[in-house]
């Protein structure tokens, strides 16, 4: 049995399969540069940042987190070669509004004890300061070994309230 959901993603795909010409775009993103971003509903990266079909990588995660695209980072740079990175975190972040503790405490209560349990150890990597998580983030980048230092780094916050972009670090 399909969801609403489910049934309303069959039709809109088949729409735009309808009209797709693009595949044969190659692998590798034809910018060599990834976006890093939030996972929230109100940003919409291509049409935000300008990105058109197999120009770049968009990875997506809770609060835009480095640490937490690392693997994704790694594949894109050493498998596919991307040479630029920009990390784009937003106002109104959800990630701004709990602590690992209430996170922690909402599985216990609303999945049980043996679902905090397997997630004990795990950092859901909130933060209290939009600004000072993006220069984090990109100290981070700048710092690992697992980025090139020929690699560009770039932070920057999107506003959701205007759709505009400023830059951080």
């Amino acid at each position: 049995m399909s969801s609403n959901i489910q049934k309303n993603f069959v039709e809109k795909n088949a729409e735009y399969a309808s009209k797709f010409t693009q595949g044969h775009l190659a692998l590798p993103p034809a910018k060599q540069y990834l976006v890093l971003t939030c996972m929230d509903a109100r940003i919409d990266p291509a049409a935000a940042f300008g990105i058109d079909l197999g120009d770049a990588h968009v990875i997506r995660n809770a609060g835009a987190s480095a640490k937490d695209a690392q693997r994704s980072i790694i594949i894109s740079e050493q498998l596919l070669g991307t040479k630029e990175i920009i990390l784009v975190k937003h106002t109104g972040c959800g990630m701004l509004t709990f602590s690992n503790e209430d996170a922690h405490g909402l599985v216990k209560k609303n999945l049980g004890p043996g679902a905090a349990a397997g997630i004990s150890t795990l950092d859901f990597l909130p933060f209290s300061d939009l600004e000072a998580a993006v220069r984090e983030d990109v100290q981070f980048l700048k710092g690992t070994a697992t980025v090139p230092d020929d690699v560009v780094v770039s932070g920057w916050v999107y506003e959701v309230e205007t759709g505009k972009v400023r830059h951080v670090a």
